[in-house]
């Protein structure tokens, strides 16, 4: 998988206002979608079709509309009106908008643009404006081959996610996760590989041996999974844009989940040796292995606050599983979680203001959020079976696997992957080709 390189520049002198009219709150639970048109990006005349995997799309611009238009609709924050009420051309809207005809329909924000294509280039022109204040906000320009017409759409979507939020977005990334096909009792497991909004599906091993856990670098270029060889466990290295796959390491006992550390340096993971699960990290340019915590329980599932400074992990220690949080040389631990029930698979934020776990109680399981000091905690879903919560880059959003019930006869299983806002609204079942598992997403592409 190639890198992809995209030119973003500038367009026009920026009015871009911070005392702007329109605006979204995102701090708030359930709040009214900010209501946006989303005008057709114009195709200049003469650009050529783009072709693309056999399939050859006449207007491209539209295309990327649509994208912008349903990355906006699935944040929950936004609400895209029909284009049907759309009174101006795109051509004349990206020009010089009329506000009162965008007013008359209720637009609070409008996005325009327009695409030239050529054979081996692709240029796309946006801009957002506040039709309340009737001001330009955002001018960008953007220059790669035609067959990234999705990753445009994607990182103007992130860009008008941007400037009316005051946050980052999240749509121009990729999320890794264990494809699964089968019966219940006997299930193959590959690594799979797909943009945010499930397009692009490729996978990554042939699903001869058990995949878990996978993991993104810092850098999204690399993958640490674990994998059975000859029912021994692996942590493997998997370059997911040449393909080449390494050993890290062959462990004698029982492995679980390595993660990356934020400068991607190191894996920090458990392993049982002599009969007890304790901590520890390898450097990935040494190979030394050193261990963090000596217990004679089981400590588990550790995850790096994004400083690298401490670590959160979960540990039967108190006689229950639950969350602690530690110095990343194994000091200073800290149990933070003293509610009732079970806790699991902590990791923290992207922003480093809240841990994600899974909690077990009364037969039921949360996939909630507290702060690091364990204050805090809310649980946004519950279900039958969930677990293995992963942040968006940006920490609004939290993805992660569900499993339904089998009926009596062992029939109707699935494992599903969902999304769902940090403030506990918008639950979503992210579409995927197979039942889905694990899901670790990445960081922006084009940050």
């Amino acid at each position: 998988m190639k890198k992809i390189l995209l030119t973003i520049f500038l367009l026009f002198n920026l009015n871009n206002n911070a005392h702007s009219l329109v605006e979204v709150d995102i701090t708030r639970g359930n709040l009214e979608p900010l209501p946006i048109a989303i005008s057709p990006l114009y195709v200049e005349p003469g650009s050529s079709d783009v072709k693309q995997e056999g399939k050859i799309i006449k207007d491209v611009g539209a295309e990327i509309s649509k994208l912008i238009e349903t990355n906006l609709k699935r944040s929950g924050l936004f609400n895209p009106l029909k284009k049907e009420s759309f009174v101006q051309k795109p051509d004349i809207a990206h020009a010089k908008p009329r506000f009162e005809d965008w007013r008359l329909i209720k637009a609070q924000a409008l996005v325009t643009g327009k695409v030239t294509v050529t054979e081996d280039k692709l240029r796309a022109e946006f801009r957002l404006w506040d039709v309340v204040a009737a001001k330009e906000m955002v001018a960008l320009a953007f220059s790669t081959t035609p067959k990234n017409w999705r990753r445009v759409g994607h990182i103007i979507s992130d860009k008008i996610y941007q400037r009316l939020t005051g946050e980052e977005g999240y749509f121009d990334t990729r999320i890794i996760y264990v494809s699964e096909t089968g019966e219940k009792t006997q299930r193959f497991k590959k690594l799979a590989i797909m943009d945010q909004d499930g397009a692009n599906v490729k996978y990554l091993t042939l699903g001869n041996e058990l995949v878990l856990t996978p993991r993104f670098s810092p850098t999204n270029q690399l993958v640490t999974y674990l994998s059975y060889f000859r029912n021994l466990p692996r942590v493997y290295l998997l370059d997911i844009e040449t393909g080449v796959q390494e050993v890290v390491g062959d462990f004698p006992g029982m492995t679980f989940a390595p993660r990356f550390s934020p400068d991607g340096n190191k894996i920090i993971m458990s392993f049982a040796k002599d009969g007890n699960s304790d901590i520890y990290t390898m450097d990935l340019n040494t190979r030394v292995v050193e261990k963090i915590t000596d217990h004679t329980s089981i400590d588990t599932s550790p995850s790096y606050s994004p400083d690298g400074k401490y670590i959160c992990f979960n540990s039967d220690r108190s006689g229950l599983q639950q969350i602690y949080v530690m110095r990343s040389d194994g000091s200073n631990v800290k149990r933070i979680t003293f509610g009732k029930g079970l806790y699991g698979t902590p990791v923290w934020s992207p922003r480093g203001d809240l841990i994600a776990f899974t909690k077990v109680h009364k037969s039921r399981f949360y996939i909630g959020v507290m702060r690091p000091d364990g204050t805090g905690e809310r649980l946004l879903t519950e279900n039958y079976y969930q677990e293995a919560p992963s942040w968006s880059p940006n920490g609004r959003v939290l993805i992660f696997y569900r499993e339904t019930k089998s009926d009596d006869q062992g029939k109707g299983f699935s494992a599903k992957l969902w999304s769902i806002d940090l403030t506990g609204y918008n639950e979503r079942l992210i579409e995927t080709e197979t039942d889905g598992s694990d899901p670790s997403w990445s960081s922006l592409l084009s940050k």
